[in-house]
């Protein structure tokens, strides 16, 4: 791995990727931040040496280097899921990639299905904290220690104060972020009725197939990390109604201009 890292690192420092100063994956809501982008270099997943190629719809397979706010950004639009059937490995190698292009923070998106009573669709979660309920670790097998200790403090998964500078962005922009926990699964089929009952149950507000392996690998190389999430479907007591992939694209889709909007400032700010 430590090898594969350094490759891809080499090849895209070749290509015009020079040292950024956040990284930033772009799930769903954040799809279109690249079009608010001074963007200096575009390369397809396929062409990028060790990267594999996201397989879902609605999910691009490119990688930027650029401006935004006048910060300089690394993006990865389109993310792996395990459910496609890759590895922990291969989902979190871009994170790898983008702490060895020189950053130390990391910036994440995603859908997701809400529990909270109070939430609905279309409103736009901070992450304050995740819940792991994946059928694997991605730090699972040997620990290469020039990436990262071998047992992870989670304590602070995600920064504080990066969170309350978003909440400070959102009051400026009169919009009414929720705020809550986010617990991950492995997907892809959508929750049942029990299910969702149980993320509730476990003290989560909203579920996900994604972001927390991604994560995990940034904190075992102590990145600062923020993530949004916007609720895409409702899992609520009660209110359990069937859902499918391109129901929850649509409502991300909604959501694509007010996270961008956010984005931009919070980039300006921090």
């Amino acid at each position: 791995m430590w090898n594969k890292v350094q490759e891809t690192v080499k090849f895209l420092q070749e290509k015009g990727f020079s040292t950024p100063d956040y990284g930033i994956v772009l799930g769903s809501g954040l799809g279109n931040l690249v079009d608010v982008m001074q963007v200096e270099v575009k390369i397809p997943y396929e062409e990028i040496p060790n990267f594999k190629v996201s397989t879902v719809a609605g999910h691009s397979g490119n990688l930027y280097f650029g401006t935004i706010s006048g910060k300089k950004v690394v993006i990865q639009q389109g993310r792996f899921h395990f459910y496609e059937g890759w590895s922990m490995q291969d989902v979190t190698f871009p994170i790898r990639v983008m702490k060895f292009l020189g950053t130390d923070n990391l910036i994440v998106s995603n859908a997701s299905g809400g529990v909270n009573a109070d939430f609905k669709v279309g409103d736009i979660m901070i992450i304050s904290d995740q819940i792991g309920f994946l059928m694997e670790n991605p730090l699972l097998g040997i620990n290469e220690e020039r990436f990262g200790n071998r047992f992870v403090d989670m304590h602070d998964t995600y920064d504080k104060p990066m969170i309350v500078l978003m909440e400070q962005v959102a009051k400026n922009q009169n919009i009414n972020l929720k705020k809550g926990v986010y617990l991950g699964v492995s997907g892809p089929t959508f929750e049942t009725p029990a299910e969702y009952n149980m993320v509730r149950n476990l003290g989560a507000d909203t579920v996900g197939m994604s972001t927390v392996p991604e994560v995990i690998v940034a904190k075992h190389m102590n990145m600062k990390c923020f993530g949004l999430s916007v609720i895409t479907d409702l899992g609520v007591e009660g209110e359990v109604v069937s859902v499918s992939h391109e129901e929850v694209q649509i409502a991300a889709k909604a959501a694509e201009k007010v996270m961008s909007k956010l984005m931009v400032e919070f980039l300006s700010i921090l």
